[in-house]
Order: structure tokens, then sequence, then C-alpha cells
């Protein structure tokens, strides 16, 4: 059955580059005026100008959507979230608001600990229907492509538990999903003077399993003082590349940890957070294929200085967005926010954002052949908005929903 959309007063976003956009590229958003996009089977199956449409000439059109002048993009690629956990920590975000930093809460037992706690205590069941929940909410916000991490669990079943979760949505989701194993997410208390025996913990245990049972596409680490170094990262990096997974670090959120230099030196897709980047990070980050993924909602939670984007940008780095969103740093999936922050606060260009949470999000999933642009046969997960005449209307109007519909396999969520 083929849908056909008309009346788009901008198509934006098409394309199928072959690597991440940077530097200028980044700024490019390719485009029609007052276009139409035919949809077959739940994929791209051509578009172009109103002038030039031939419905003859597409085949038996089953259904039309008269768009009235919205615009239409590609959906949000989300390529950093942590969905799956058992409870949200509010009581955290009053402590936050009475002055207490993010290293003082976890500290005292909170944090990525006390998620730990409550998810342990959950049924696979429960974490898996409230997961679900929040994968519903997410794709009506645009989102039309997702990763999720564990790091939960910090146990051998508690981990295990959290990559089933994702497993059974990856295969329920219409949407493409990766899974990433953050057993390396904190140390847990048994284990609080014994590093060694936790990372052995990952290697000789966690890991033959999760390989075992193929539950997890990539293995990242909390490179962060306090909780795991640089040596300690890229050991536990290189135990998950002998067990078939690809590198991705939390870097450079709270210090100058290396993170991204152990990154960079790992091949990993991407380092996240970035938030504190030295001239060295900088440049070790630009003149690699690794992508670095900004996570502004976490800045702002957290009240901390924003990814410096514009240098790195001009650097040259490949830069993507994300919501890294979690119960304890960033509870939001809403990745117009994101995009909205992004412009605001990191200085970046409407068009940057868009790009750096659609293609280059796809790319720091590989997942850029399904998703992240409009080209044929690309999967049909679109954003349709209300009629506007520019797309900086969208991160300039953060605070109003300007999505009209967002369509999953063309099918309107």
């Amino acid at each position: 059955m083929i849908t056909l959309l008309y009346n788009i007063s901008n198509l934006a976003g098409i394309g199928s580059p072959l690597s991440p956009l940077k530097g200028g590229e980044l700024a490019r958003l390719d485009n029609i005026r007052n276009a139409w996009l035919a949809i077959e089977e739940g994929r791209i199956l051509a578009f172009g100008e109103m002038s030039q449409l031939d419905r003859n000439a597409l085949g038996e059109v089953k259904e039309v959507l008269d768009v009235e002048g919205g615009m239409v993009l590609p959906a949000w690629c989300d390529s950093h979230t942590h969905m799956v956990f058992a409870a949200t920590r509010e009581l955290e975000f009053i402590d936050k608001i009475r002055g207490l930093s993010y290293a003082e809460i976890a500290a005292k037992g909170g944090g990525i600990l006390h998620s730990a706690r409550r998810l342990n205590e959950a049924s696979e069941e429960d974490l898996y229907q409230l997961a679900w929940g929040r994968l519903q909410q997410a794709m009506k916000l645009g989102t039309g492509a997702l990763e999720i991490k564990s790091g939960y669990g910090l146990t051998v079943e508690g981990e295990l538990k959290m990559l089933r979760v994702i497993r059974r949505l990856k295969e329920k989701a219409p949407i493409p999903i990766k899974a990433t194993f953050l057993g390396a997410h904190a140390y847990p208390p048994p284990f609080k003077d014994d590093h060694e025996g936790y990372i052995r913990l990952i290697e000789a245990e966690m890991l033959p399993r999760i390989a075992a049972d193929e539950l997890a596409d990539y293995i990242d680490v909390f490179c962060e003082d306090g909780f795991f170094s640089p040596e300690e990262t890229e050991r536990i990096c290189r135990a998950g590349i002998r067990f078939g997974l690809k590198p991705k670090i939390h870097a450079n959120q709270l210090n100058l940890s290396g993170g991204t230099q152990v990154g960079v030196k790992t091949q990993a897709v991407s380092v996240d957070h970035l938030e504190t980047m030295d001239e060295a990070a900088i440049q070790a980050l630009a003149a690699s294929p690794t992508i670095g993924t900004m996570l502004p909602t976490a800045a702002f939670f957290l009240r901390m200085a924003y990814p410096p984007a514009r240098r790195m940008i001009e650097a040259g780095a490949a830069m993507a967005l994300a919501s890294d969103y979690n119960p304890g740093s960033s509870p939001s999936f809403n990745m117009n926010l994101v995009v909205a922050m992004a412009c605001i606060q990191m200085k970046m260009l409407p068009e940057e954002a868009i790009n750096a949470a659609t293609i280059n999000g796809a790319f720091a999933m590989e997942s850029a052949k399904e998703v992240g642009s409009i080209a044929i046969g690309k999967r049909a997960n679109l954003i349709i908005t209300q009629p506007m005449e520019h797309l900086a209307l969208l991160p300039y109007s953060f605070g109003s929903n300007l999505i009209s519909k967002v369509l999953i396999n063309g099918q309107v969520v």
C-alpha cells in the first residue's frame, strides 16, 4: 500500500551520507520546498517537488495525507539513553536544589547506586512494562531510533536482567533499538575498595554470558574521577572488544577524565557527554572517526557548563546530540528540547542541531542505512510539523509542541 504525503512546505534532511557530517557539512540541511513524499511498506518510496508529482507513475495510492504546509523531517535518532530503570529520583532533585553536588549525592548512597538497588528489587516484567510505556511517549515526541544502556544492575543477574528487557524492547518495538552493556557504570558497595574484583567480575562472568546470549551491541564505561580511571576504562573496553562489543564511553562529564582520548585509542563508536573539554581532547576527537555525542539536557539539569559545541564543530569533529534520558541527571526523552538547548545554550545553528540529532545520531548507533535522513529505501520514520516558515521556529519555540504528527514505518503514532 502506498501512502502519499503532499503539500509539504519543506522536506528537509534529504540524502544518504556515507559518514557522519563534520565542520561546515553539519550546517547543510538539504531540502525540497513545496514537496511530496510517497511511502510503501513502511519505507520511503519516492519524493520530489509538487510540480513534478505524477500519481499515476507511483502506482496505486491507498492513503493520502495533506500536510497542509507543515515541514517533514527525519525522526530523531536518540543515541544515548538509560530508559530501563525501576524508579524515579525526584527526592534527589530536591537535594540538588538544596545544593548537594552529583558526587555528594553519590557518596551518600544516592545516584546510580540508588537506581541499582531499586532495579535489583524489581521484576523483569515490571521493568519491561515501565520501559515500554516510556518508549511509546518518546516516539510520540518524534524519536524514531534509540540506544538503551544497562548499568543499573551492577550485579551479574541485574545487568543480565536489564539487557534481557532491552532485547524484548528490540524485538517488539517498531523502531531500531541498540543495546549497550554499561556494567562499568559505578562500583557497587561490595567492591567499593576492590576495583580489581569488580573488573574481573565484568570480564569473567558478565561479558561471557552477555556474548553467549547476544544481549548487547556495545560496551560502555563511565570514565570519571571517583568512578573508572582511564586505565580501567581501556581495560574494560578491550575486554568487551574481545567479546565482539564495540566501545562507547561516558567521557569528560565532570572533569578532564581522559575518557575522550581512551575512546579515540580504542576506536569507540562515540564518546558521550563532553561537558569538560580542553584543546588536547578536542583535537584528539577531531582527528578520529569517533563521534562526540553531546547531552545538553544533562548539563541543564545538573547546572553544569555545556559542551563547547562550537569549538568542537570548528575543529572538525563529528558531533551528535542525544537525550541521556535517565532518572537522575536527565529525566526527559524530549529530543525537541535537546535540539532547542543545543541552539540556545551551545550556539549551534538550527540546521547543525537537527543534523546532529538525526543523521549523526544514526551514525552513533550504526543505523544510518535505516534511519536519520530522508532517502529512498530508508524507514519512513518522520516528523510532520505544524505549518511554519522556517526550521528555526522549532528550537526558538522551545516550550511549544510544534509537531503535528509522527510517522513510524509510515504509520501515524
